[in-house]
């Protein structure tokens, strides 16, 4: 259970990264509300893991497939480059967190 509330706190952290851009530095009002709601949520539930999760395992976790996901839909969304480094870069990151996974407490 508290992988699957590690994986929905990751992808509220994913809004949390992808309204910032929206937000245009926190002038507008409804993507800046987006970021602190996303942003709230996705710590609330990452807290809530690490009642059974350890910390570093749980937040590089976090941190890793939040980060896949904000490059992932920057791509598509925001039509940001796609190069062989960031490719490969993004293939480090889940090869890290499949370790991080297999070698964390259940």
């Amino acid at each position: 259970m508290a992988w699957i509330v590690l994986l929905a706190a990751a992808a509220f952290e994913i809004a949390f990264a992808l309204s910032l851009k929206p937000s245009e530095g926190f002038s507008r009002l409804w993507p800046t509300a987006g970021v602190l709601v996303f942003g709230v949520i996705s710590v609330a539930l990452l807290a809530k893991t690490l009642e059974r999760l350890p910390v570093g395992t749980a937040y590089a976790i976090w941190t890793g497939v939040g980060s896949v996901g904000v490059v992932t839909l920057g791509i598509i969304l925001f039509d940001e480059p796609i190069t062989p480094v960031r490719l490969a870069s993004i293939a480090l990151i889940v090869t890290g967190v499949i370790g991080l996974r297999l070698a964390g407490a259940d």
